[in-house]
């Protein structure tokens, strides 16, 4: 069965990986036939990952992410796929058309939400600067610099994590850390994906002393990111958080076939799931009943935090996929690749 991973990120957003040759050398090395790009609110990186691919013999998956807001789910307080803010919900396309079409307003709502993300991670920059001068740090983090050196023009939250920690880098980082927590850090200092994810948690999330609320308008409906995924030419598709560590499930995902009834009646035929986050039993519960029900099933890995993992994909308890989830996974890039030659 051939390998694939339908949703990696890359530093056109952000991604463990420093480049898409990166991405796509490990994806080839680890024997992973097809990969889908699928960065926050950018199909900047579509030229340079088709072409790596075709380098490579890889075939090629076109996809994007948002953040969108269900008012209906907000005001019944319910917890979608975003377990922290009723809601508020990621929502993915994948199949985008390839060169990209997208043109006239939903271009520009894309351009505009992407524009009020960044300035949304401007002002955390701000605030953070603010909270390293109050606390003695002789440390400020210039947003200009990071944005030219760290990003491909979509800026994260985890980018200033990682500006930080750069920045910090040095032998008296135990000292700084426990100045700007005003507590020992919990992590290895020399642990690069363990400090910035700290950093973020601590910092930048929501009760840290940088934290920024997000403005509405960084949050589209969700009917709006659809209509802009359908006008580039690709399939909304809803991203299944699934069970948690502790094996517990958001209100909206907690009863499958409530949930699958009203994507449906959404306009969402399309299914998602990132497997490390997922038992084994879970995934293939899910996953096959969604593909029972008609939705197109797909896998993939993110990899959109500092920490690198295997590209080939594995569950939570298993280190790799079983065959089913393999064949399932397998039959959803199929359908999402005829529709990406459908659009040409």
């Amino acid at each position: 069965m051939v390998n694939v991973n339908c949703h990696l990120h890359t530093p056109y957003s952000f991604s463990a990986f420093k480049s898409i040759d990166e991405a796509l050398d490990r994806a080839a090395a680890e024997d992973v036939k097809v990969v889908g790009i699928n960065d926050f609110y950018s199909t900047d990186g579509y030229r340079e990952w088709k072409e790596g691919c075709a380098e490579r013999g890889l075939e090629p998956i076109f996809g994007i992410e948002f953040i969108s807001l269900n008012a209906e789910d907000q005001a019944a307080g319910l917890r979608v796929n975003d377990p922290n803010n009723p809601g508020r919900t990621y929502i993915s396309g994948k199949g985008l058309a390839y060169p990209v079409t997208l043109s006239g307003e939903p271009l520009r709502l894309l351009q505009a939400v992407r524009a009020e993300s960044n300035a949304q991670v401007e002002r955390m920059c701000a605030k953070l600067n603010a909270h390293l001068a109050a606390v003695g740090v002789d440390i400020r983090l210039d947003f200009a610099k990071i944005a030219a050196e760290l990003t491909r023009g979509s800026i994260r939250e985890r980018h200033l994590a990682k500006a930080l920690r750069m920045a910090i880098a040095g032998v008296s980082a135990t000292q700084v850390y426990e100045k700007i927590f005003g507590a020992p850090a919990k992590s290895d200092v020399n642990d690069i994906a363990a400090m910035e994810n700290e950093i973020r948690s601590r910092l930048l999330k929501a009760g840290g002393a940088a934290f920024v609320p997000e403005d509405p308008k960084a949050f589209l409906p969700m009917e709006t990111v659809q209509h802009i995924i359908e006008a580039a030419g690709g399939i909304p598709t809803y991203p299944f958080l699934g069970d948690d560590a502790k094996g517990n499930f958001t209100d909206f995902e907690a009863d499958l076939q409530k949930a699958a009834d009203i994507l449906k009646r959404r306009g969402i035929h399309s299914a998602e799931f990132i497997t490390t986050r997922n038992t084994t039993a879970v995934l293939e519960s899910y996953a096959g009943y969604l593909e029972d029900e008609g939705f197109i099933v797909s896998f993939g890995s993110e990899h959109n935090t500092p920490a690198m993992e295997p590209v080939k994909l594995r569950t939570r308890d298993a280190a790799e996929l079983s065959d089913k989830l393999k064949a399932i996974n397998y039959r959803g890039a199929c359908a999402i690749i005829e529709h990406q030659k459908a659009k040409k």
